[in-house]
Parts: structure tokens; C-alpha cells; sequence
């Protein structure tokens, strides 16, 4: 089994085409990349709105696309196209997933996964930010 982490894209990104883990510019999105590294998962995937599951050298066009402003059954079928990304990718019976996204991101996805740890679940963006910080620190004082 793998150990693949998952993080949400972010709306602040280059003004040009760059590899993913490059593309988005949030400080949410790079303590998570930076988080995710220090994990030394498997795997890390970027979950994005208009592209669905990204490799992180992907090389990708800024865009301005969110699952915020779909409706459920836009939701629902954006999760589905991703689990069949996932499923050419990964095991999502056996693999161990962690999931640094927003509930729009995750919720029709993890019912998917049967291995699944979400962090930051119900943290507002100041304390995620805070918790990333926490758990680097700690990752990289008990490595």
C-alpha cells in the first residue's frame, strides 16, 4: 500500500504556464506542498477545479476555475472524473491517503478511499495555516 497526499489548488497562481507545484501561489497551498514533502508520501497530487488530478511537474495555464462556485451535481461529477484518475494511479481500497483540501475538494471524494486522514478538517484558513506550520516544524524536528 501507498501513502499519497492530495492538496486543493489555490485561485492565486502565475500569470504564466508553469509545472503545478510552481502554478499556485497561496500561502496555503506551499505550507501544504511543504508539509506533503516532509511526509515523503509515495505520492502527491494536486486536486484542481478545471483539470482535475494533477502531477505535480504538470505543466499547466493559469485559469480561474473553483468548486466553490459549482453546484452540487457539478461537485458530484467532478469528484467522479477524479476517482477515475485516482483509480489509474493509485488503490483506493488499499492506499493510505491524506487530504490537505477544502470540504468542496474532498467530500464526494473520500467515500472513494478507504484510507483516509484529513488534517485540517474544520480548521478556518488562519488556524490551517498555523497547524501546517505545527506540523512541519514537528516533522522535521523528529526526522
Amino acid at each position: 500500500m501507498a501513502h499519497v497526499v492530495l492538496i486543493a489548488c489555490a485561485s492565486k497562481k502565475r500569470e504564466v504556464p508553469a509545472p503545478a507545484r510552481d502554478l499556485y501561489l497561496s500561502a496555503l497551498f506551499m505550507k501544504s506542498l511543504a508539509y506533503a514533502d516532509s511526509l515523503e508520501p509515495d505520492a502527491i497530487y494536486i486536486l484542481s477545479a478545471k483539470h482535475g488530478l494533477l502531477e505535480q511537474d504538470e505543466v499547466v495555464a493559469p485559469y480561474d476555475e473553483t468548486l466553490n462556485d459549482k453546484s452540487a451535481a457539478e461537485v458530484r461529477a467532478w469528484a467522479e472524473w477524479v476517482r477515475g484518475q485516482l483509480e489509474a494511479k493509485t488503490d483506493p481500497k488499499l492506499d493510505h491517503y491524506t487530504i490537505l483540501a477544502g470540504m468542496s475538494y474532498r467530500k464526494y471524494l473520500v467515500t472513494h478511499l478507504a484510507h483516509v486522514l484529513v488534517p485540517l478538517e474544520g480548521l478556518g484558513i488562519g488556524k490551517q495555516l498555523q497547524r501546517l506550520d505545527q506540523l512541519v516544524r514537528e516533522d522535521w524536528t523528529s526526522g
